[in-house]
């Protein structure tokens, strides 16, 4: 019996990570713990000991792009990438980086572009896009930390080219030291201008 319950649980956790990538692509959820609860819902599982881990998720994802993306995904994630550097020029003053699934290539259709943006303080941000005229939303994103404590980051949201850019506002200090990664715990990956060119192609030096 201990042995067909540890089959089936593992079972139930690779159709709930599967159907958590499924949300995730298709319907434009950005939080891995709701796409979880909602695909365990879908499927018929109350048992907490199922939930997949994000990193499940997360690999289910990209298996999940590769399958069934194909050329719409990979030509989704290019204008999403082109998106990214135009708005990363426009806020060159404050050392955008790219991070999240347009970085790691498992952006959906839906998906936000998500930067961390640096300056002594939010309302500098705030300040230069009131004198700018651009229209923006604030809001707060809640991280967390290595020491399993956490913290809320500003977040302006604003349209740029018909994608919605999320900026997540750091104190300079933290260009040193990205924040764990939501999906392994490791410092989450940060790419400048110059590496999402590369990713697209694009040549620097000509530019």
């Amino acid at each position: 019996m201990p042995h067909q319950r540890k089959v089936h649980t593992r079972s139930t956790r690779f159709q709930i990570a599967a159907e958590a990538a499924r949300i995730i692509a298709t319907e434009g959820q950005q939080d891995f713990h709701t796409a979880k609860r909602k695909a365990a819902d879908r499927i018929g599982s109350s048992d907490r000991l199922a939930l997949p881990s994000n990193q499940e998720v997360q690999d289910a994802l990209l298996s999940y792009q590769a399958l069934y993306g194909g050329q719409q995904h990979s030509r989704n994630l290019e204008k999403l990438r082109l998106a990214a550097i135009e708005a990363m020029r426009q806020l060159a003053a404050y050392s955008p980086r790219l991070v999240g699934p347009v970085l790691d290539g498992s952006a959906g259709s839906h998906a936000r572009i998500t930067l961390h943006v640096f300056c002594d303080q939010p309302e500098t941000l705030v300040h230069d896009f009131l004198q700018k005229g651009l229209p923006f939303r604030q809001e707060q994103k809640r991280l967390r930390l290595r020491d399993r404590d956490y913290q809320f980051v500003p977040v302006l949201l604003l349209e740029i080219s018909g994608n919605t850019i999320e900026l997540m506002v750091f104190n300079p200090i933290s260009q040193r030291q990205a924040p764990p990664c939501p999906i392994d715990g490791k410092p989450q990956q940060r790419a400048s201008i110059a590496d999402v060119e590369k990713l697209l192609g694009i040549n620097t030096s000509a530019a």
